[in-house]
Parts: C-alpha cells; sequence; structure tokens
C-alpha cells in the first residue's frame, strides 16, 4: 500500500577547487514496498529544474537505484565499492555519467528511514566532481 511521505534530499558536490554548497530539497510524495524494495516517489519541481520529470528512489538490499523519468531520463545504480556508467538525458542533450561509489548506507523500514551516499561522479570526461547524498523518508 502506497503512504503519504515527505522526503528530504540534501546533496553536496565539491571538485578540488570548491567545497561546494548544499542544496535540499523537501517534497511530498509517496512511499511503498515491493518485492523486498522500498520505493519512495516524488515530482520534480522548477526548483530543481526538472519540472516535468519523476524521481523513483529505489532502496534494495544491497543497491541503491535512482530513477528519473520524464523531461529527464536517467538510472543511477550506487552499490559500495562499484563503479557504474549510465546515460543522463536531459532536454539539452545526453551526457555519459559514471558514478562510483565510496559509501552507501541505508537505513529504511515501512515508516521511511535515512540513506547515505558517498560517491564520486565524472561527466563525460570532466573533472571528478565529489558528492554526498542525504535522503530522509518520512511515512
Amino acid at each position: 500500500m502506497k503512504k503519504n511521505a515527505i522526503i528530504s534530499v540534501v546533496s553536496k558536490q565539491s571538485d578540488r577547487e570548491d567545497d561546494g554548497e548544499s542544496i535540499e530539497v523537501v517534497t511530498p510524495g509517496k512511499f511503498y514496498k515491493e518485492n523486498n524494495c522500498y520505493y519512495a516517489v516524488y515530482e520534480e519541481t522548477e526548483i530543481s529544474g526538472m519540472k516535468g520529470t519523476t524521481t523513483t528512489l529505489k532502496i534494495d538490499e544491497e543497491k541503491f537505484t535512482l530513477i528519473r523519468t520524464g523531461t529527464t531520463n536517467t538510472e543511477m545504480k550506487f552499490k559500495k565499492y562499484v563503479r557504474d556508467l549510465t546515460l543522463y538525458n536531459t532536454p539539452h542533450g545526453a551526457l555519459d555519467l559514471t558514478v562510483d561509489t565510496k559509501e552507501l548506507k541505508m537505513d529504511v523500514d515501512n515508516n521511511g528511514g535515512d540513506v547515505f551516499i558517498d560517491y564520486d561522479m565524472i561527466i563525460g570526461n570532466q573533472q571528478i566532481l565529489s558528492t554526498t547524498l542525504k535522503i530522509n523518508i518520512k511515512a
């Protein structure tokens, strides 16, 4: 059964020159369990620059997947010590995106919970962006 939820996503990116700033999005969404996976689903807004996109957070036993469909399309997979290459489709074109997961902590149950991801992101052959995602789901 899908429950109403409040989903908070705090993202921080930094490179070698810049420590970066945190960006926090707090949004209503849905939370449910299906086939031993938890899902949190929400609609992106103009603030995120992805209005018209639905974001699905899939929380598995050992893997976290961020799925976006709509104006932006991607499926980013996070598994500790695993590097994943994906295509990030935006209204402005497609980008090769490499995600190298350093840390993945998930503490989620039927009432929601927390996910922490520390990863390096490489867009095309550009410089590495060290990124952290802190996700909190209250159902």
